[in-house]
């Protein structure tokens, strides 16, 4: 086969706000090839990946990523990784380029699986799919009370693990912050597993990371995620040597191999959380899953967005039966909900597993997305690089 077309479609709710949620909006990736097409989801800015898939070329290595994918053979994983070495070397200074291939990448796996008819996990050499548990993902309330309720909220739904992230923490003292951790700990009740995501917060302030640890502590915390930017390994390192019982998570803003491995090998992160929608897609993670699973690190998908996004987020470790818990969208904007026509929905006890169905298993819908996309042209010199392509 060869990749015949990639096209982007830009997708966004009516109202965007500077609510950390991810879920505002969406790059979806389609990728046609030998009768076949397979759909992908980028996880970043969406005009800046468009632009960094048609941008005039700037030099030899600061090239667009779509002069390394179209036209290119795709017959088996071995191209997937072929192509992705080709844009990582062509693509050297263009800072976008692992953010937008990320989504063509994942698109690549889906549609050779469909071609193959085999899920993508299969195709990774996994011999069986194994279940997760799936924890909500949801944001801190703006007070305490809302924490609570937020938590009471997610246990009445079944869930057994919830993450709290962002919000309010680290932005108005210690204490503060830890009546949060303590209200969470209250809905949830005390078998419930506690996750904390604070996004980078305290930068490399290590003294105020672990002024929290305590609470965290007090509320059972299991991981406390982020508390740095992902390069400050040696603040990572030093924090994760203060923590007796919270272990660190991290990892969802490494953009390569190399960054996630140094921070599980200099970062002393006991997760590390992958995105596959900005590490360059489904192969990085799997192989950054082989290298958790060697050094005694539990790997964990990072996702926030559609089922799409949560279907490849799944695959790099579907067949790791000792790593067992799973990022699970909560409660995601109108938009990535009604993107697919099927989501992957929890059992009895809570739990989903990649699907057992050829490529990632997730149908797009068409028609729903037509109310949320957004009509892009990108010109230099009057020639157009870009226009949104029609849906159908």
């Amino acid at each position: 086969m060869k990749i015949e077309a990639v096209d982007f479609f830009y997708l966004a709710m009516p109202q965007i706000t500077t609510e950390a949620d991810g879920s505002q909006d969406a790059l979806l990736v389609r990728v046609a090839a030998g009768g076949f097409v397979g759909w992908g989801e980028c996880e970043a800015s969406p005009l800046v990946s468009i632009a960094a898939f048609v941008c005039p070329m700037s030099h030899g290595v600061c090239r667009p990523v779509g002069a390394s994918v179209l036209g290119q053979a795709l017959d088996s994983p071995a191209d997937i990784a072929r192509i992705a070495r080709r844009v990582a070397y062509d693509s050297m200074d263009l800072l976008q380029a692992p953010h937008t291939f990320s989504g063509v990448e994942m698109a690549l796996w889906d549609l050779l699986g469909k071609a193959r008819q085999e899920p993508v996990w299969r195709l990774l050499g996994y011999r069986r799919s194994g279940k997760k548990l799936a924890y909500a993902s949801q944001l801190f309330g703006k007070t305490p009370q809302q924490t609570l309720d937020a938590a009471r909220a997610a246990r009445a739904a079944g869930f057994t693990a919830v993450k709290f992230g962002w919000g309010p923490i680290g932005q108005a003292g210690a204490a503060l912050d830890a009546e949060h951790f303590a209200a969470a700990r209250e809905g949830l009740g005390p078998d419930a597993l506690l996750l904390v995501d604070v996004g980078q917060i305290w930068n490399e302030d290590v003294d105020a990371a672990a002024a929290r640890l305590p609470a965290l502590e007090a509320a059972g915390a299991v991981w406390l995620e982020e508390p740095f930017h992902t390069a400050a390994l040696a603040a990572y390192g030093q924090l994760a040597q203060r923590s007796r019982k919270v272990k660190l998570a991290g990892g969802e803003g490494a953009h390569n191999i190399a960054m996630a491995r140094h921070l599980i090998d200099y970062g002393g992160v006991g997760f590390i959380q992958i995105d596959c929608g900005r590490i360059g897609g489904i192969g990085p993670a799997k192989a950054v899953a082989d290298i958790a699973a060697a050094r005694g690190v539990t790997f964990v998908n990072h996702t926030f967005t559609s089922h799409l996004a949560l279907s490849a987020s799944l695959q790099p470790y579907a067949g790791l039966l000792d790593h067992r818990i799973c990022e699970y969208p909560f409660a995601p904007k109108p938009l990535a909900r009604e993107l697919t026509v099927n989501h992957l929905a929890r059992d009895a006890a809570g739990e989903i597993a990649a699907p057992d169905a050829p490529g990632l298993g997730i149908g797009i819908d068409l028609e729903a997305l037509r109310g949320y996309l957004q009509r892009v042209e990108i010109k230099v010199n009057g020639q157009t690089l870009y226009a949104t392509p029609p849906l159908a």
